[in-house]
C-alpha cells in the first residue's frame, strides 16, 4: 500500500463487525454496529507540537464518529488524527 498519512494523522484498518450474537443469532448487515477498534497500518511523522505515540501494528480504540472512511485497493480504512484515538490495547 502506498498511503502515507501527513502530520499527526493515523491510518487504521477497522476490526471486522460481529457476525453473531453471544446467543448464536446471526446479525444482518443492516443491524451491524460500526467497529470501534482496529489495527494501525500507517502513522504520520507528527508535528513540532505533537509527538506520535502510536506506531504501526498497534491495536487501538477510537470514538464512534472519529475519522474519515476511505477505500484503498478495495479495502476500507479510517484515517484520523491521533487525538481521536482513545487507547492502545
Amino acid at each position: 500500500m502506498n498511503v502515507k498519512p501527513l502530520s499527526d494523522r493515523v491510518l487504521i484498518l477497522p476490526n471486522p463487525a460481529e457476525e453473531k450474537t453471544a446467543g448464536g443469532l446471526f446479525i444482518p448487515d443492516t443491524a451491524k454496529e460500526k467497529p470501534l477498534a482496529g489495527k494501525v497500518i500507517a502513522v504520520g511523522p507528527g508535528t513540532s507540537e505533537i509527538k506520535m505515540e502510536v506506531k504501526e501494528g498497534d491495536q487501538v480504540l477510537y470514538g464512534k464518529y472519529a475519522g474519515q472512511e476511505i477505500q484503498v485497493d478495495g479495502t476500507d480504512y479510517i484515517i484520523m488524527k491521533q487525538q481521536d484515538i482513545l487507547a492502545i490495547i
